[in-house]
């Protein structure tokens, strides 16, 4: 058993897959450390490529039946790429893994928390590159294998005001090339790629390209590895640099090139 597994076995033991609901009063918790929630709600306010499909909510009952009791349901549809999501590699790498036949070992690990939100604060088109690994590096340590590389840039603050996060409100093609937001460097990636052995890269903003690429490389080089990204994260402050582990489990779509994501962290 890997050690990825056990943590995961551990994670849905403690909240009780197999065993009954604690009473409602109940306040401990077996999980060890605290749960940092780092995905955003799905929603009407919810950010969605310029291009894609947003989340939409409808209400099939809400109230009293006729037999006496109260009933709510909803259906929903959405694009899979929008909102905290995962990149299934496929995306931009053809016959790499679909949604569903990501390893769930690649979703569950050690993160490693690289801030640059300094920079993206001056820079909206700022790029992660090779120096700022090597500094996180230098003061932190190597990144570990099989780790879970978050890059935090501070725009999770800016959700959901589109015209802020995204760098414009505006819909449609003709918004792509008014998107401005930071992203991780091809040059990086491929870095990461031939120098460390990554399970998943995260972000926190819309897209580990920046919002001005017109070839999404970065996609590109890390789907061909099979490294799976996960966009639009938040809460990423609320992380240590090291220590954290991560839980990121999306919607098991057949075949998804992207699906909607529930990540966590635990910080101990």
């Amino acid at each position: 058993m890997s050690k990825n597994t056990f943590v995961l076995l551990t994670v849905l033991a403690a909240a009780g897959c197999a065993q009954p609901a604690p009473p409602a009063t109940a306040t401990a918790t077996a999980l060890p450390g605290t749960i940092i929630d780092l995905t955003h709600s799905f929603g009407p306010d919810t950010v969605y490529w310029p291009t894609a499909e947003p989340f939409k909510l409808t209400v099939v009952n809400d109230g009293v039946t006729p037999g006496g009791y109260y009933y709510a349901a909803n259906n929903f549809s959405a694009a899979e790429h929008g909102g905290t999501h995962l990149d299934a590699p496929v995306h931009f790498a053809k016959g790499r893994h679909a949604v569903d036949q990501i390893p769930l070992e690649q979703l569950v690990g050690q993160a490693v928390v690289v801030d640059v939100s300094a920079a993206a604060e001056k820079n909206a088109d700022y790029l992660v590159g090779v120096a700022d690994l090597e500094a996180f590096e230098a003061a932190h340590g190597r990144i570990p294998d099989n780790a879970i590389l978050l890059v935090r840039t501070g725009f999770s603050s800016r959700w959901p005001d589109a015209a802020r996060y995204l760098g414009t409100a505006e819909r449609g093609a003709d918004a792509v090339p008014k998107l401005h937001f930071p992203g991780l460097d091809p040059a990086a990636a491929r870095w990461l790629v031939q120098n460390r052995t990554i399970h998943a890269l995260g972000i926190d903003t819309a897209s580990i390209d920046y919002g001005q690429s017109t070839t999404y490389e970065t996609h590109q080089v890390l789907y061909e590895a099979n490294v799976p990204g996960l966009e639009n994260l938040t809460s990423l402050d609320q992380l240590p640099p090291t220590g954290a582990t991560v839980v990121a489990l999306p919607m098991k779509i057949q075949g998804g090139s992207g699906a909607p994501l529930r990540a966590i962290a635990i910080v101990r």
